[in-house]
């Protein structure tokens, strides 16, 4: 109540004393009286919209009444307020019907400024509104007027004073044509003006409904009809128009100012009427896009170019804050030589002038008298406020009827002062200036609109250059909050930057899709280079040189590499140049700005892209987990070259550190998780290669192959989902060492020994259920009839076959990857692995086990092979608290976990080796009674495999193996078995 109490008493006031208001003689007087008038209207309108208002203020009155024993004291009269303000606008305009005379006069002073400000864009562009260019001997001159502060007056405030203003003093459009013609003027700008934030008044309907029930008012209805179809069929275009208009304009600016920011200084006034004109068709197409009306043509609602106008806007901003002090220093200058001179004259000139009104004018003299450019040098801060509030002061003292020193009648003086106030401001003000003319917080409270717009304008190409406009217009949003409502910050915060990171996000994704699709064509024409694409070529070739004939013609014949860059029209673009044009305009929009702050927050766009950038690498891999499809190791690492190559070209447009870009990258694709907790490429191949491959391997789909190095799908009825042998060869695995180097693989060690423990965890509980008689055979080895008696009580012996060859599977495969590390090691660092192979060669595991496992575990690490694998070692020492075809990797498994387990023991490896070949030789010889009947396979079988446990072994010798009795029977047989195999092969 205190605030409608003021206002009251202040517009009583103002019409006793029968104040004069000029918005081009007193402009911050007359402004604020309208504003007072049309900021009130605004809440009381708003307050009428809350339909749960009377049961707020009920509860906070029982809540008062609990807290204090007593109801609020103004609840009542605020419950008859409620009651009276039931229909606002009825209220609202007899309280303001004393006042008509005031309001009128006031709304008149506009009829030069705002016709002259709503003009079509054809009169813009005739006249060359905002050209620097259009009058080059004048492009020095300072930039100035008679109406200064009009000429970057909001036209959106113009309009909500003139329909707000109409619409509570009525009966002056009755009475006078003038008010009938701005206000009729005002009707066909648009359908919608803001209220607050996003609350709008649908003007047309809201001055019809009130006209419709004062009598006399029929020819006002009319004309406001008349105006909303004259708003329907034209207004979009013609908005349209200017949009398109001011998008040219303020190019041209930017480009003028940027080659000569020494033209802010005359040249400001300019700026902030650009600033100011796109701001306004910005906030009309907001309001009216979200509020849009049903109409034929809704293309003119929908603005796809919006990026570029905001682009500009931000680019203008930007200069007046990179030049503030080119602009600070030429306003002084102005100040003291010319307005101070002027000023001074006008004074002198008056007749009368009273003495509290001439010690406010000889202030306002010795203040701009006193500057000097020097200041600027100095860079002393400046502090024009109290100068500009005298002034304030001095209209509000000459603008009472009556008053000593009428200001109506000295328009020079209005004019000087009006001209010192913008030059201080260009002094001491800029960014509040830039706040008044060019702040765009309205997004904030219209996030669908905004994201709307910014779509719009990324789905076209020429518009992708300024997309850095949508974020930056989030930096204005920590403008749109209220002092008096402090608890709204937190969500505008978040709002905020959940617009801006989106924004940046869906940039920088563009951005890196376009150099991945660059990446994607540069492969293809590498890959057209590849010997297996020649055979054509070659056999082309062989038909001319045998006169033989040539295919059909209706055969399309294939393009040679590097057709595409022969070209007999230049203006013909394809495919290439398309992507590395769109990749131009992404590019450019990072030039905008380096960083922004939004809400105390530093935002650095280019991190987005980086960020962005780290990721194709991982989505380059093509992994998917259902179909267990991937990406082949060689494929993606030419794929990465090409990326890497394309990036190195990514900094030709934009400020990015390629370089540590890529080893930050690559460096993080080498470890199980990256910066942002993602997988990697090594966690991606290392569920790969354990879940198809190696798991199909354990089934016996997939055999492993040692004279071709690598893994073979076998044939089967299905066809299998990939060939193991495209992605397990020495190329592959060389080139997945290539990608995720020793530390992926010693990921990927660490998990194929996890997977080696687990089955060794079986076979120990194996071993535990046939301890007693494994201990007997241990000590009866060298008799065979007990032997066979001891075979028969072993249990699982099936189970322990498979799980050992699961167990030789994982390892050889482990043996293939580390034989290609060694061999890229070698390749990269010759002079580091070279070292670490003598210090392996010339260990000694009797002298010291536990140096030789750190000299192993070194040299495992570099891709060498040890003796005992230290990865195993330490796979087993942390448990201390299918055959089928496959069956020649139990060697490998035999060794490596005999070894390791007997170094864990503290065992002579060599000795108990030798126990278990006598043992394992005798035991295996009673699979039958004796070797002439054994069958075909087990034979062959039981002689591959003790020949390969030994040759794998480096603790045991070929002659300890051919001493062994029951090896040289089995050996005689695989002869006799070989020999028959001659025979029935020819």
């Amino acid at each position: 109540f205190s605030i409608q109490d003021h206002v009251y008493e202040l517009l009583n006031t103002i019409d006793a004393c029968q104040c004069f208001f000029d918005i081009t003689t007193n402009f911050d007087f007359t402004k604020n009286y309208l504003d007072l008038i049309i900021t009130y209207t605004s809440v009381i309108i708003t307050l009428s919209r809350i339909d749960d208002k009377k049961a707020l203020v009920g509860m906070f009155n029982c809540a008062h009444e609990m807290t204090n024993g007593s109801s609020d004291p103004s609840y009542p009269r605020l419950g008859q307020m409620f009651l009276e303000y039931d229909h606002p606008w009825k209220k609202l305009t007899e309280e303001f019907g004393p006042h008509t005379k005031a309001v009128t006069t006031a709304l008149l002073s506009l009829k030069m400024v705002y016709p002259r400000r709503n003009l079509p864009a054809e009169q813009w562009r005739s006249a060359q509104l905002l050209s620097l260019l259009s009058a080059p001997a004048a492009m020095l001159d300072s930039a100035c007027c008679d109406t200064m502060a009009c000429e970057y007056l909001s036209m959106e405030t113009m309009e909500r004073w003139i329909i707000i203003g109409f619409l509570l003093c009525h009966s002056s459009l009755n009475s006078n044509q003038a008010s009938q013609e701005l206000w009729k003027m005002g009707l066909r700008s648009g359908i919608y003006l803001t209220l607050t934030r996003d609350e709008v008044l649908n003007i047309h309907k809201v001055s019809e409904d009130l006209f419709d029930n004062i009598k006399g008012y029929n020819k006002r209805i009319a004309d406001i009809k008349e105006c909303r179809e004259h708003v329907l069929v034209n207004g979009g275009a013609m908005h349209r128009e200017r949009r398109h208009f001011l998008r040219g304009a303020l190019k041209e600016l930017c480009k003028v100012l940027e080659d000569e920011p020494g033209l802010l200084g005359p040249k400001a006034l300019f700026v902030f009427m650009a600033l100011s004109f796109s701001r306004d068709e910005i906030l009309w197409l907001v309001r009216h896009s979200e509020n849009m009306p049903k109409l034929k043509v809704p293309e003119d609602y929908i603005d796809n170019q919006l990026a570029e106008l905001l682009y500009y806007m931000e680019k203008l901003r930007g200069l007046m804050r990179k030049y503030n002090n080119v602009v600070q220093r030429y306003h002084v200058q102005y100040l003291a030589q010319f307005d101070a001179l002027v000023l001074n004259d006008t004074i002198q000139n008056m007749y009368v002038c009273p003495e509290e009104e001439s010690v406010l004018m000889s202030s306002f003299v010795s203040t701009l008298s006193g500057l000097s450019v020097k200041q600027v040098d100095n860079k002393e801060e400046f502090d024009f406020r109290a100068l500009r509030l005298d002034w304030l002061r001095l209209q509000a003292y000459t603008s009472v009827n009556k008053a000593p020193l009428p200001l109506k009648d000295y328009p020079d003086l209005a004019k000087v002062m009006n001209l010192t106030q913008f030059h201080t401001k260009m002094v001491d003000a800029v960014e509040e200036m830039l706040y008044e003319t060019s702040e765009l917080s309205i997004f904030c409270f219209y996030p669908r609109v905004f994201e709307k717009m910014f779509t719009q304008s990324s789905e076209e190409v020429t518009m992708k250059r300024y997309l850095m406009a949508f974020p930056l217009a989030c930096a204005h949003f920590s403008q749109s909050g209220d002092p008096l409502c402090p608890e709204e910050v937190q969500a505008m915060e978040k709002r905020s930057l959940r617009l801006c990171v989106t924004f940046l996000e869906q940039i920088a994704k563009q951005t890196s899709t376009v150099v991945l699709e660059i990446c994607a064509e540069q492969r293809n024409l590498c890959d057209q280079l590849l010997p297996k694409h020649c055979a054509e070529t070659i056999s082309a070739a062989r038909y001319r040189k045998q006169k033989k004939q040539m295919p059909k013609k209706g055969e399309v014949q294939k393009e040679k590499p590097g057709a595409e860059s022969l070209r007999k029209d230049r203006t013909v673009a394809n495919n290439m140049d398309k992507l590395h044009l769109m990749l131009t305009e992404l590019c450019s929009c990072y030039s905008l700005c380096g960083d922004f702050v939004v809400f105390d927050h530093i935002v650095v766009p280019t991190e987005f892209l980086i960020s962005q950038l780290e990721t194709i690498i991982v989505r380059m891999t093509n992994y998917n987990q259902t179909t267990q499809e991937i990406t082949r190791p060689s494929d993606l690492l030419a794929g990465i070259r090409a990326y890497v190559a394309n990036l190195h070209s990514l900094s030709c447009y934009i400020n990015v550190d390629v370089t540590r870009l890529v080893k930050s990258v690559l460096l993080q694709q080498t470890q199980p998780l990256d910066s942002h907790g993602g997988q990697t490429i090594t966690t991606l191949y290392t569920n790969w290669f354990l879940e198809s491959l190696l798991r199909q391997a354990s089934n016996s789909l997939i055999v492993h192959c040692p004279t071709l190095h690598c893994f073979m799908s076998q044939v089967t009825d299905t066809e299998p989902s990939f060939r193991a042998e495209e992605f397990s060869d020495i190329s592959e695995l060389q080139a997945l060492a290539e990608l995720i180097g020793a530390y992926g693989l010693k990921f990927l060690s660490e998990n194929l020994m996890w997977h080696i423990t687990s089955q060794v965890t079986e076979l120990k509980k194996m071993v535990v259920e046939n301890m007693d008689v494994l201990v007997q055979m241990k000590n009866n080895f060298d008799k065979p009839e007990e032997m066979v008696n001891l075979k028969k009580r072993l249990t699982g012996g099936e189970n322990v076959l498979k799980r050992m060859t699961i167990i030789g599977v994982i390892l050889s495969f482990r043996a293939m990857v580390q034989e290609c590390l060694k061999d890229i090691l070698h390749k990269h660092c010759p002079y580091l692995t070279g070292p670490i192979q003598c210090l392996r060669d010339f260990s000694n595991p009797e002298a010291d086990i536990q140096v030789t496992l750190s000299i192993y575990e070194l040299a495992s690490a570099a891709g060498l092979p040890c003796d005992i694998d230290p990865s195993l070692v330490a796979a087993i020492r942390s448990m201390q608290t299918g055959h089928n075809n496959n069956i020649h990797c139990l060697a490998r498994a035999i060794n490596q976990l005999a070894a390791a387990m007997f170094t864990i023991q503290n065992k002579n490896i060599e000795q108990q080796l030798k126990e278990f070949l006598l043992l394992a030789s005798s035991t295996l010889l009673q699979l039958g009674q004796n070797v002439e009947r054994m069958e075909i396979k087990n034979r062959e079988s039981i002689y591959l495999l003790l020949h390969m446990i030994v040759e794998e072994s480096p603790f045991l010798s070929q002659d300890m193996l051919e001493s062994c009795f029951p090896y040289v029977l089995l050996r005689n047989a695989y002869r006799e078995v070989y020999k028959s195999f001659i025979v029935t092969l020819g």
